[in-house]
């Protein structure tokens, strides 16, 4: 009986918002701790960065509404359009402001990349220390990809503070500042990496090679080289979502889809 209630006190509770400050703060020790947990224990990140990501959005897209962010930029040439087009362009223009876009698509677009990215990071990283030779399980992956990912939600917070402070939109982050103004084809895509490429990746990163050491059971050198691989990849997808979304971006809007 004692046996059975020892297990029952040691099983962790649903949510754990005391070991946020200890993986930021202490996270060698946090992230061995998370490492042994076998249930999952990934809630409580999630949902921080959940609630960080809606945040984000509603600043920013108060700060557009607000402060006139949204203003329509009419393309080259608009005045030899002919009163049809200009018309159609507009209207299409003026369905961009609407709350639907500003607040809803971002919403959407933003909670996709924290679940989906935590999913295929978990994934990735699981199958890659497979293949090293390490002995996790997805579920410890996954536990600590979804803590390792506070660095992100504080990310997140100085955005926001930024915004509302300046009432102005953060238009380069990372190291966008670094891309070539014409940049096209190759070069392009290579500058999408840049916005991706933040202090808060580098603690992600550092938080990813420390957890996996524990919960993969694996050298220093391969947990490095398993979370850089599968980094890797995910930028790459996302560098090559957002170049492919500014090619489409750039093309000239005649009339609206719906």
């Amino acid at each position: 009986m004692s046996e059975i209630e020892l297990i029952q006190t040691e099983t962790p509770r649903r949510f754990q918002f005391g070991w946020v400050s200890a993986v930021l703060l202490r996270p060698r020790a946090a992230l061995n701790r998370i490492a042994t947990q076998e249930s999952g224990v990934w809630l409580t990140p999630m949902l921080i960065l959940t609630l960080s990501t809606l945040i984000r959005v509603l600043a920013s897209g108060w700060v557009k509404r607000t402060y006139g962010m949204g203003e329509i930029s009419l393309p080259p040439d608009f005045q030899y359009y002919s009163p049809e087009m200009q018309a159609q362009f507009m209207q299409a223009m003026q369905a961009t402001q609407s709350p639907v876009f500003i607040y809803i698509f971002p919403a959407i677009t933003g909670l996709l990349g924290v679940w989906l990215g935590w999913l295929l990071v978990g994934g990735l990283i699981h199958l890659v220390l497979t293949l090293f030779g390490g002995r996790g399980s997805t579920g410890s992956a996954m536990n600590l990809v979804a803590w390792a990912g506070l660095p992100f939600a504080l990310r997140d917070l100085v955005r926001t503070a930024a915004v509302l402070f300046s009432h102005q939109l953060i238009q380069k982050p990372g190291l966008a500042g670094f891309a070539p103004a014409e940049a096209s084809g190759f070069i392009a895509y290579l500058s999408a990496w840049l916005p991706l490429i933040d202090l808060y990746l580098f603690w992600h990163i550092l938080l990813l090679i420390t957890g996996v050491r524990s919960s993969g059971r694996v050298s220093t050198a391969r947990a490095v080289g398993s979370v850089l691989i599968t980094l890797s990849v995910v930028l790459a997808l996302q560098a090559l979502i957002s170049y492919l979304g500014g090619r489409l971006g750039s093309l000239t809007i005649i009339r609206p889809f719906f």
